[in-house]
């Protein structure tokens, strides 16, 4: 194994399929608004259409932003890029064109021809150009995005609907917002790979999607290497395009041995993986990926990790930066903000009303961060937009699912969409459902069927708090009774924590504080659910929030409102700079209960 990818610089753009042959697009672009929506009848996509695109672009910034260079945040629904890309298709091979992420729906051209189209803004996808390439090595990838900023039936998150950020919303995001790249592989290649370890049996069972019905003679060949230490490997015949099969560890048959292999935020321990494809004994696709040996579950009131009971200490974050929004104004930001997180005491995030970047996960997983793995919601129901958030949400699992770190599934917040759950039963059957297609795509991880409150399933009672006064958040969560009273009372939101309907809770769910807090220490006009306006009554009145949340002998975990200032939204341990507003030790001793 040459590729080592859980050793890797973090700035490969899918860091659980890697290959070498590979090339980034981001950087200049040409660009344009189509505010009047003429772009396709003009036939902006044709090679010809040059001076259609007036502006110069930074991809992978949004147009809304300042690092994008166009900076433009009002309406503009429909916007189109174009590049010259220098490629060509080698016999056997193919080349394709990976978009990281492009908001919210994407048309591909490549030479006036489409190459592809997909509906989701939070996922991934690709387009293969081999058959569009002809002769030449320069070709002209145009890209359409459109993106209603008015559509409050699609997941939006935190994108707001009004021209200016105003409450707890945020600049739209328009077009692509994720890195988009170059990559060329065999004929026959893998697309997908995830696994899960069973730990009482000692092995990896792996799933993985070749890109093409297999020809007689196909074989995958799978290792598993834990630094010079050969862990695994076993090579099985391809059928089908699906492949499953199990990688026996016999390291961690030793009870007595095998923490030093486990994954945990303590330990990060990754182990590489090594794929290949063969026909006939013949290598015609490498890749490298990664994984970590770790179980998660619940159990009598506690969340799990590797079989042990293990105390969530969460932060919400909305992974928000003033002048690049949704997307880091670097890849060193990403490994800035685990670093950060991880500083200030937490061993968990909550990655808010957005997919996170594949980068910020990497060093989630390769520093050792506990992620709660959530989607962008809508904000109305109709069967539409069941529809979208259900597709959506199902490509993100799937994308999302590789990484160690991610160790629980939110697909729905505080009944954003569903705002009738509680009298409207439709609303009520889909986050049933929700709950029930994630356990069906990811059997591994627990899903918090709503997190916040109207709680009708799922593994966790995910509950919000946004009381100021400590002594009232101590006396909430201080014993059993008084937990039960919040339970089956209005809530601390005065919405009901757990639907009457529920039927679907799992036995021993445990009970998490998954939103508390909310001071904002700042001048007057910016939004927290309570102001100081000192150093010192910041830290008094977040540290007396922690302290009542910590002294609880019922909670498992909890996650605080929130890692930065974001725009109004000024109620974070960090300004928007990512400087903690207190000291980062005192923070640490505040988070943990710990001096």
């Amino acid at each position: 194994m040459t590729l080592r990818a859980s050793t890797h610089d973090g700035t490969h753009p899918r860091p659980t399929m890697m290959r070498e042959t590979w090339s980034s697009l981001d950087g200049s672009w040409a660009f344009a608004h189509d505010d009047d929506g003429v772009g396709l009848a003009e036939r902006w996509f044709e090679p010809s259409q040059a001076e259609a695109f007036d502006r110069e672009i930074t991809v992978p910034f949004v147009p809304e932003s300042e690092a994008s260079g166009i900076h433009e945040p009002g309406f503009h629904p429909i916007v189109w890029y174009r590049r010259t890309i220098t490629a060509s298709a080698e016999p056997g091979r193919r080349v394709l064109l990976h978009l990281g992420a492009v908001d919210h729906e994407a048309h591909v051209w490549v030479d006036g021809r489409l190459a592809g189209h997909h509906v989701g803004g939070q996922t991934a996808f690709s387009c293969d150009l081999t058959d569009l390439l002809d002769a030449g090595e320069e070709h002209v990838v145009v890209v359409r995005a459109f993106d209603d900023p008015h559509d409050v039936e699609l997941p939006r998150g935190k994108q707001d609907w009004r021209e200016e950020p105003h409450g707890i919303w945020y600049h739209r995001s328009t077009g692509i917002w994720r890195s988009v790249w170059l990559e060329t592989v065999g004929e026959q290649h893998v697309t997908a790979f995830h696994s899960d370890f069973d730990m009482p049996r000692a092995c990896v069972t792996v799933s993985l999607r070749l890109a093409r019905r297999p020809e007689p003679g196909t074989t995958v060949r799978i290792a598993l290497v834990a630094g010079e230490e050969r862990l695994g490997a076993v090579e099985v015949a391809a059928h089908d395009t699906r492949v499953e099969t199990t990688v026996d560890v016999p390291a961690v048959r030793n009870t007595q041995d095998r923490d030093r292999l486990l994954w945990s935020p303590e330990h990060p321990h990754l182990v590489d993986v090594s794929l290949e494809v063969l026909r006939d004994g013949e290598v015609v696709d490498a890749a490298a990926s990664y994984l970590g040996l770790r179980t998660t579950g619940i159990d009598r009131g506690w969340f799990l990790l590797n079989g042990e009971p293990y105390f969530v200490r969460s932060v919400l974050e909305q992974g928000y930066w003033p002048s690049s929004h949704l997307t880091a104004p670097s890849l060193e930001a990403y490994r800035a903000e685990v670093e950060l997180i991880k500083e200030l005491g937490f061993t968990a995030a909550r990655i808010h009303q957005k997919v996170e970047d594949p980068r910020f996960l990497f060093w989630a997983d390769t520093l050792g961060l506990l992620i709660w793995g959530e989607t962008a919601n809508a904000y109305s129901y109709s069967p539409r937009a069941v529809g979208a958030l259900m597709g959506e949400w199902t490509e993100i699992v799937e994308q999302v699912r590789p990484h160690p770190s991610v160790v629980t599934w939110v697909p729905m917040n505080e009944s954003w969409g569903v705002r009738d759950l509680a009298d409207h039963a439709p609303q009520k059957d889909l986050t049933i459902a929700l709950t029930a297609v994630t356990r069906a795509l990811d059997p591994s991880r627990p899903v918090v069927a709503n997190d916040g409150y109207e709680i009708t399933g799922g593994d966790i009672l995910a509950l919000h708090d946004y009381t100021t006064d400590a002594e009232i958040l101590a006396r909430r969560y201080r014993d059993e009774a008084a937990v039960q009273d919040v339970v089956e009372s209005r809530g601390p939101q005065g919405r009901r924590p757990i639907d009457d309907a529920a039927q679907h809770v799992t036995d021993g769910a445990p009970v998490m504080i998954t939103e508390f807090g909310g001071i904002a220490y700042a001048a007057e006009g910016t939004w927290g659910y309570a102001t100081v306006t000192t150093a010192e009554e910041f830290e008094e009145k977040v540290g007396g929030l922690f302290a009542a949340l910590n002294a609880s002998p019922v909670l498992a975990g909890h996650c605080y409102t929130q890692l930065t200032d974001t725009l109004q939204e000024a109620n974070g341990l960090a300004d928007a700079q990512r400087r903690p507003k207190l000291d980062a030790a005192r923070i640490r001793a505040l988070v943990t209960g710990r001096p």
